[in-house]
């Protein structure tokens, strides 16, 4: 299923930043330290295991349910 790891994105940055300009950078900014680029990825990206389990911790760390 292609386009899970976008849909994952989304997700962590809607859920953290609900919608304020400054948490929506701050948390791509984050995303992009820990090696994942949210430009990169769009809803045709093949989905890669690795990167979906970074994600997930990634949320995890930031207390956020996907």
């Amino acid at each position: 299923m292609a386009g899970k790891i976008k849909k994952i994105i989304d997700t962590i940055i809607e859920k953290r930043a609900q919608g304020n300009e400054t948490l929506i950078a701050t948390t791509r900014t984050k995303l992009l330290l820990k090696g994942i680029n949210p430009n990169k990825f769009n809803s045709n990206s093949e989905d890669d295991h690795a990167t979906i389990e970074k994600l997930k911790i990634l949320a995890k760390d930031l207390g956020i349910i996907i």
